[in-house]
This record gives structure tokens, sequence and C-alpha cells, in this order.
């Protein structure tokens, strides 16, 4: 029996326990077909025919699932391909915990029988969903003995002490959706410009994406060393992005996924922050001539930059002087040559941001990582060699969607929980205990796919084997606000979200500590030990569990309010903020830690909506009215169902709850919905309207959420 024994038992599967059966057996199951079109031209996407899945999925869940994740060739039998949920789920998890145990994580027997039904369960009954590159890659080999073909992936042989590489594609997985690439100033070799190309290739084709910051590469004109100057980042930057065009991440229809970095004093940084506006304007052009301007029209396909999100990276030096810029309006910096000083100038810090606010209000790119204050909660400073002035063991650049925030050449793979599944909107509860224990069994499988992972390159196929970085996260967050009857521009609902993030992380730190335990912390711990318990202290403060100063931190805090979560109905989610950060810091404190890192709050776009979630991560919603695609094909407009509950919550009959859905859903005599607001709604009260309230107006309604609200919630 494992060190883990506690943490795995049933919960969600106690029915097995006593009366056995298989965990399929808890669900009802439906049989339905998927047919998808291009809404353009009407080509057949997807026509997949006599599909399983529980019988809860709406038809938009089995379109998802079907048509990005079913393996499409090589199942054994007829008719060739995936058919039935059952079969996704029992080849993901029978893979991770067939790790486990080969890891010794596990133990071979009740533990691994146990955790195979509540991982089963948990996916089944949308409780979580890892990410992409899972249900693309994980147990293919295993489950179908599809092998694939031979990718140049490597993985960390333990008992050979060496990256080897892997002898397929699928014996192994590659199960990370985010990776973070380093590059050098050279056009052949290891990390080099080059390799570039051929790294990101790998990754998109596996249903990844990468974020890599190009600061090291010399700017225009800069001399070469044999004789001429630099042709500059730029070029460079739109060959990589063509390339990222041209490769749909997981070979099939998902769009690439890329992060382009860049440090506030590189040479080019005014060309790079003004990139993508300048493009609009060619898109603009183009648009009159009358060339398509849809996102994958003739315009935008003919500009560049299209393919990445861009951030600048700014540090505090710079953001200091731009708050002074009231009292300093001429101050400056020094944009700095990567080798060559006479491209070396200073430019004023007015200019630099007024451009970029100007670019990112007209195209929303570029977008701001401020690098002190990612560096502040750095786990691992001290990287491989221990150097802790090395600007290789600094964080400079995130993953595409900005969530994960580590070293180059690692990677992380992702999973979010669907908060919903833990909230009776009826009787105003919320499941900590089931939350908990789903936080725990999700971690194990995250660490699984690092035993068993393998990875596009030699140097991350090291340093994830090394550091070990998992991400999980929430998703479906506006829905436990609205159904909850709290605003989501509000205290209640910013304490209540940072109290869920707060158990998320210090749970997930907790177990990855009695991992530790089991087997041994993460192999550069010792190196990274005091920044790493820095951090967790201040993890805990801003949890409202330790009440001592912040250690190396320049700012305030924001903190978890204990009394709102109690006043709110929320109090047991207060104990378990404090029980699990207690845990996280003692247990670490005695074993170390597994994994280098532990959450993530990904956007959680496509498995969100496999999850049947109303919203996707943190966000809130967008509008009231939504679309529900029909199993027989067509669409039906209804009000999100999350409404009802939030207007119950609030106290409202049945008779005025109908009254004020179909005010929001009023159609003229063509059959076209009027509005879609609900401001002026019969019955509902104007203190009730904050509840509702979406981060876009509907319809003629003038209510909608302010940016801070959403900035609030992400610093919550």
């Amino acid at each position: 029996m494992s060190v883990l024994s506690p943490f795995i038992k049933r919960h969600f599967t106690k029915a097995l326990g006593k009366q056995g059966g298989e965990v399929f057996d808890l669900f009802h199951w439906k049989v339905c077909d998927v047919l998808l079109k291009d809404h353009k031209t009407g080509r057949v996407l997807t026509d997949l025919k006599g599909l399983e899945f529980p019988e809860s999925y709406s038809q938009q869940a089995c379109d998802i699932i079907a048509s990005k994740y079913f393996r499409k060739a090589g199942v054994p039998g007829k008719p060739g391909h995936e058919t039935s949920m059952r079969q996704l789920a029992d080849r993901m998890v029978s893979f991770w915990v067939g790790a486990l145990v080969d890891e010794g994580m596990i133990d071979q027997g009740a533990e691994s029988e146990i955790l195979y039904d509540e991982l089963v369960y948990a996916i089944l009954a949308q409780m979580f969903a890892p990410n992409s590159p899972q249900w693309f890659n994980t147990g293919l080999k295993l489950k179908y003995g599809i092998a694939g073909g031979q990718s140049e992936l490597y993985y960390y042989d333990e008992e050979k002490g060496q990256v080897v590489m892997s002898d397929d594609d699928y014996s192994r997985t590659q199960a990370s959706a985010c990776f973070i690439l380093s590059i050098e100033d050279k056009l052949l070799g290891p990390h080099s410009i080059t390799e570039g190309y051929v790294s990101e290739t790998k990754l998109f084709k596996g249903g990844s994406g990468t974020g890599t910051n190009f600061s090291s590469i010399r700017a225009a004109g800069e001399a070469l060393s044999g004789g001429g100057q630099s042709s500059g980042l730029m070029s460079f930057l739109k060959g990589l992005d063509r390339n990222a065009g041209a490769i749909k991440s997981g070979g099939t229809t998902r769009r690439a996924a890329k992060m382009v970095c860049l440090d506030i004093d590189h040479p080019e940084i005014e060309a790079f922050i003004t990139w993508k506006a300048r493009e609009e304007d060619k898109v603009i052009a183009l648009a009159k001539m009358g060339y398509d301007a849809a996102i994958d029209g003739e315009a935008y396909q003919t500009v560049s930059g299209q393919n990445s999100n861009n951030s600048v990276r700014f540090n505090d030096e710079f953001m200091q002087k731009v708050a002074q810029l009231d009292r300093d309006p001429t101050s400056t910096i020094l944009l700095k040559g990567r080798r060559d000083t006479s491209v070396d100038r200073p430019v004023r810090v007015s200019h630099l941001w007024q451009i970029f606010n100007e670019s990112a209000w007209r195209c929303a790119d570029p977008a701001p990582q401020f690098d002190d204050t990612f560096n502040a909660w750095h786990t691992c400073p001290a990287g491989e060699d221990g150097d802790l002035t090395a600007k290789h063991n600094r964080i400079n650049s995130t993953n595409p969607c900005g969530e994960y925030a580590f070293l180059d050449d690692t990677s992380c793979n992702l999973a979010s929980i669907n908060i919903m599944r833990f909230f009776d909107p009826g009787r105003h509860v919320f499941d900590t205990e089931a939350y908990l224990h789903l936080i725990s069994i999700a971690q194990l499988a995250l660490e699984a796919s690092i035993h068993w992972g393998q990875f596009p390159t030699p140097a991350i196929a090291r340093k994830t084997w090394a550091f070990r970085a998992t991400g999980l996260g929430l998703a479906n967050l506006a829905s436990l606000f609205m159904s909850a009857g709290i605003p989501y521009d509000s205290v209640e609902a910013r304490a209540i979200g940072g109290a869920l993030a707060g158990v998320l992380t210090g749970q997930s730190y907790a177990i990855s500590a009695v991992m530790a335990q089991q087997l041994t912390p993460f192999i550069h711990y010792d190196k990274n030990r005091d920044h790493m318990l820095r951090v967790i202290r201040n993890h805990s403060r801003a949890a409202g569990v330790r009440t001592d100063e912040a250690e190396a931190i320049g700012y305030q805090l924001p903190v978890v309010d204990h009394q709102i979560l109690e006043q709110t109905g929320f109090g047991p989610l207060s104990e378990a903020l404090k029980e699990s950060w207690t845990k996280a810091e003692t247990w670490g404190g005695e074993h170390g830690y597994r994994n280098a890192q532990v959450s993530v709050m990904a956007p959680t776009g496509t498995i969100s909506f496999a999850m049947d979630c109303a919203a996707t991560s943190i966000e809130p919603f967008f509008s009231h009215v939504v679309y529900k695609k029909l199993s027989g094909g067509g669409f039906m407009k209804l009000v999100n169902p999350v409404v009802e509950e939030g207007l119950a919550a609030r106290g409202y009959s049945k008779e005025e709850r109908e009254a004020i859905i179909g005010y929001i859903m009023r159609e003229g005599d063509d059959g076209m919905m009027l509005d879609g607001k609900i401001e002026g709604a019969p019955f509902l009260k104007e203190e009730d309207l904050a509840v509702f309230d979406t981060a876009n107006q509907c319809g003629s309604g003038e209510r909608y959420l302010p940016w801070q609200g959403h900035v609030g919630m992400v610093a919550a």
C-alpha cells in the first residue's frame, strides 16, 4: 500500500464497492449521430453515425468530442475508428494508471482499480477534462496497438540516466499542451532559429502550443561576425508565423497556438508592438478591394502576424517610469543591441506606452507581461545549475494563452475542473469534499503523463522530467456565480473565486508533497528549496492562512476574505482553503514537492465545450442568449439556463422567472429575436441586475461588465 492510499478512495463510485460491476454501468447511455458542415460551403466536415455517449451530454458536446477527439483511423475492428466515449475515457485512464504503477507511485491491485474507476467516472461525468493533446495521443498504442511513425520525440530514460529517442509516436504520450522554447541568436544547431521551425512543427502536429522570448535575436542593422548586417528579428518572426499558419494542431482543424514575447529594451520593439495593427490596415484595404476579410479569408491569409499571440515583457523599471509620466514626461529607456552597441538608442517611455496601448486597442495585441512580477513567484530561480543571476533561469515567456509561466525548454500538461459539477444551486451547497478528492486524483493523472511522456527536443525532455510541472485549472466559474445569485463583478465573487483557485493550488501542492514522500521530490528541488518554500508561504498569505508580511513582493497582496465566504454560504470552502495550505506548507517542508508547479488558469476553450460548460475558464458570460445544436440538425435559440438558476437564487417565483425569460426571448413578426436584453424585464428588481451583467451589451441594453471586473477576478 502506497502512502497515497488515503487519497485513492471510492468517492464517486461508492456503488461499485457495494454491488460490483463496471464504472460504465453507473451511467445511462445514448446513441447519436454527428454531422458537421462548413458554414460557408456546405462541405461535410464530419459525418459519424451510431456514436455512444452518456445520456446527459448535449449534442454540442458530442459534436466536439467526436469531431475533434475520437480517433479516426487504425482502431481494430469495424468501423476502424472510435465510436464511444467509453473507448476514449478507457484509453486515457488506462494509460495514466499504468504509468503510475510503473513509476512506483501507486500499487497494482486495489489502488489501481479504484483510481481507474474514479478517473473514468470524473471524465464521463464531465467533472474534469485533460488538455487536447491527451485526447489526441494518449493510450493509442496501449489500447489499439497504434504505434504511429517515428517523429523524433524524446524522453528521459531513468535507468540510462540520459535522454533517448522514442521508438514510436504512441507507446508513450505527447500530452503537454503548453511549451516554452528557448532560442539563441544563431541560424543552425541546438536552440537555433532553424531548430525553432522544426520544434514548433512537432508541437503543432501533436496538438500543442509554444511560447518563446525572442529577445536574444539581433536587431536589423546589427553587425554579423562574417561581415554584413543582420536582417533583423522581424524577418524571422514573419517566417515562423507562416510556418504556424501552415500546421494545424493535432494534424486536424485546430489552429496552431503560438506566443511571441519580446523585452521592452529590444531595438525592434517599436516594429514588434505595431506589427499586427499595421497588418490590420492591409486587411482593411484588401477588404475594400473585395477580398474575403473573415478570419480564415484571403485577406487575413495574405498578411503576416496572424498566427501568434504577441506580448511585451515590461520590467518594474519601465512601469515605474510610466507611473511617473505626469511628473517626468520626457523620461527614456535605452534600447540595446543584442551584440552590437552601435544600434543602441534612447526612446521616450511615453512613446512606447502610447503605441503599445493604441495597438492593443486596435487589434488586442500585443499584451503586457510584467517580467519582475512573474519572477517574484518563480519557484525555481536557481534552475538546473544553481545560478540565480542567469537569464536562462528566469521566467522569460509563457505558453500561447499565458497561463503557463516557467523555465525555457519545459512543458506542462493541463486539465480543467468543471466547477459547476460540485455546486447544487437549489440547495446553495458546494461539495468541498468531492472537489478536494478530484484535485488529488487529477494531479496523479498529470504526474503519470510526465512519467510516460515524450517531448519534441532533448532539452524539453530532460527539463520536463526534471521539474515535472503540472497545470490543473478551473472552468465554468461564471456559471457558479450567476446560479448562486452573486454578481461576477463583486467582492463576494472575487472571494469565492480566489478561494476555489486557492484550494485547487493548495491541495495540489499538498498531494505533490505526498507524491514526493512516496518517491522523491523533483530532482532539482534542493537547489530551489528555499525559493520554492518562500513562494508557498506567499501563496499561504494570499489565501488568508498566514498573517505575517509577504516576502520579496513589491505590492500589497490581495487576500481571500474568509468572512465573506462564511456570509455567502461557502464556509466549508474557507476551512478547506486553510487546511490545504497548512498541509501544503507543512508536508512540503518535510518531504519537498514532486512537481515544481501544479496549477494554471487556462482558457479551456475546446474542453469546456466537451464538459458542457456554459462559460469557459474564469471569464464572464458574453451574452444571455445561446444557440443549442440539435441532434437532428439546426440550432435552437434559448436563454442561458444559468439565468433561471440565478433568478431562483434571488427569490423569484416560477411565474416571474418565466416572464423574465420570455422578455429576453421576445421575437418580432419575422421570427427574429427583437433584443436579447434583460434590462426592463417585468418583475426584475434594479438591485438584481448586476447578477446578470455580461461582458457585452445585450441588444439595446446599456449594462455590461467593466473591464476592471475581469481583471479583478484574474487578480483574485
